[in-house]
C-alpha cells in the first residue's frame, strides 16, 4: 500500500490485518486510501462519516469541512435515486459493524 502509512498510526501492520478480516474492512481500506489521494469516492465519504469513531480507534482520517453524511447520500442519489436511501443505510450499517468489531479486538 502506497500512503496507507499517512492513514493509519504506527501499528500499520496490525491495521492491514484488521482491514483484510474485519467486516466492512476493505471499505474502510479503500475508502482511507482514496482520501490520501483527495478522491471523493462512496467509500472515502463513508470514512469521514465514520471519523471520530475510527480516529478513537487510533485511525488518522484526513477531514473535508462538509457534511459527509450529507455528501454521501447525495452521492448515491446521483448514482441511483431509487436505491440511495437503502444503500446508504446498509452502508452506515458496514460502518458500524467495522467499528464494533475493532473496538472488540483493539481492547
Amino acid at each position: 500500500m502506497h500512503n496507507m502509512d499517512k492513514a493509519v498510526s504506527a501499528d500499520f501492520a496490525e491495521w492491514q490485518e484488521l482491514f483484510s478480516t474485519l467486516p466492512g474492512g476493505e471499505l474502510i481500506r479503500k475508502g482511507l486510501e482514496d482520501l490520501d489521494h483527495e478522491t471523493m469516492s462512496v467509500e472515502a465519504l463513508l470514512v469521514l462519516v465514520g471519523a471520530p469513531r475510527l480516529e478513537n480507534l487510533g485511525l488518522r482520517v484526513r477531514k473535508t469541512g462538509q457534511s459527509p453524511e450529507d455528501l454521501l447520500y447525495d452521492t448515491l442519489a446521483q448514482q441511483d435515486p431509487d436505491s440511495a436511501h437503502s444503500r446508504y443505510n446498509a452502508l452506515i450499517r458496514v460502518l458500524v459493524s467495522f467499528e464494533r468489531a475493532a473496538e472488540c479486538v483493539k481492547k
